[in-house]
């Protein structure tokens, strides 16, 4: 027999974590989690950090949003999840000039190397500031977003791959384990696994790609003082960042991989130490801890936000990226209210409810609807 429930999502890291604790209470949910654990891939596997001028200007919205929630609910934790931490884009005047967005201003050298005095005055030429960047606590925001589903009736199952999935009547039906679960909606939030998902689903995959990110905690002869800002290089060839007494650091590579539990490659982190000591006076001495996570993302770098044209119910909630967390409250508002739309009749369009389904606001919402057709055709 089948356990039946309004929404199943398919996937337990920061995605279908939100979403499932965005729908808890107003309809019934169970989220399956392929691994043992939750959030085990790329969402345990993050920089930690929520930067508002990072990504497209979508993803830029998003990332508003998301802060602006989590700002609300620190306020009723004992633990709070964001922390100020500026983020700095250092390189050459070109290439700074390009990347810096809309929350980014530009800052002079001097000041650039007052906020950041490890950094070799000769490694770059110019520098962009992000004062409206945070530190995030992903373990208390992943926590959060459990408790919270859970509370509201979410069942949320681990160790329950799903390996098989059909369109029945008017909803589908998976198996996962040793169990069968009916849905009139089926969320893909599967990560680097989405593209898989759809075609166990019958569905047709939409070419997302994973792409390899690593990051390393590091021993440094000089710690970075408190209050440093993230600092990034404006050509995307490394980052680094204060992690108490040690540091994070990352080639910030961008290399294809598929679906996988991803591993540093020999000699990445090696390479990047030996990059940073000659940029900075950090004195990196040795790697506490490597790791290697996924970032999927679509042609176009835009999450993929909503239901499948050609396919009833069958609603996707991947390509985020690496702006996985940053947009991570926002984009399950957006979802939470499309789905629960297309759960009952449409509400007017000048009605409370209709409002509630468009949120964050129309811009994000057309931006990412505008991006999911054109990844279709």
């Amino acid at each position: 027999m089948s356990a039946t429930y309004d929404v199943v999502i398919v996937g337990g890291g920061i995605a279908g974590l939100s979403l499932a604790s965005a729908l808890a209470g107003k309809c019934s949910v169970v989220l399956l989690e392929a691994e043992h654990s939750l959030a085990y891939h790329t969402s345990a596997r993050s920089a930690r950090q929520l930067i508002p001028s990072y990504g497209p200007p979508a993803v830029q919205e998003l990332t508003v949003r998301t802060l602006e929630l989590l700002a609300a609910r620190d306020a009723e934790l004992p633990e709070p999840m964001l922390s100020p931490r500026s983020f700095m884009l250092i390189g050459d005047e070109a290439t700074v000039r390009r990347e810096a967005s809309g929350h980014m201003h530009r800052i002079s050298h001097a000041e650039a190397m007052e906020l950041c005095p490890v950094l070799l005055p000769g490694s770059f030429t110019a520098a962009g500031l992000d004062t409206g960047s945070f530190g995030c606590n992903t373990p208390v925001l992943l926590a959060d977003h459990r408790q919270r589903a859970e509370a509201g009736g979410v069942d949320i199952l681990t160790g329950a791959r799903v390996h098989s999935a059909q369109r029945l009547g008017s909803g589908w039906e998976l198996g996962a384990g040793q169990e069968a679960f009916r849905a009139a909606v089926v969320v893909n939030a599967a990560g680097a696994w989405a593209d898989e998902l759809a075609v166990l689903s019958g569905v047709e995959r939409l070419e997302l790609q994973p792409y390899r990110r690593t990051a390393a905690i590091v021993d440094v002869e000089r710690p970075l003082p408190a209050g440093s800002p993230m600092v990034a290089a404006a050509d995307d060839t490394f980052y680094f960042r204060p992690d108490g007494e040690q540091v994070l650091i990352s080639p910030a590579e961008s290399v294809p991989s598929g679906p996988e539990d991803a591993r540093p490659f020999p000699g990445d982190v090696e390479a990047l130490i030996t990059r940073l000591n000659t940029v900075t006076t950090l004195g990196i001495r040795g790697v506490r801890k490597a790791w290697t996570g996924l970032r999927t993302e679509a042609a176009d770098g835009v999450p993929v936000v909503g239901f499948d044209a050609e396919a009833p119910g069958f609603f996707w909630l991947a390509g985020q990226g690496g702006y996985g967390f940053q947009t991570s409250s926002g984009i399950a508002e957006l979802a939470a209210g499309l789905i629960l739309a297309g759960q009952g009749p449409v509400p007017p369009a000048d009605s409370p409810a209709a409002a509630g389904a468009a949120a964050p606001g129309s811009r994000t919402a057309e931006a990412l609807a505008a991006t999911r057709w054109s990844i279709r055709r």
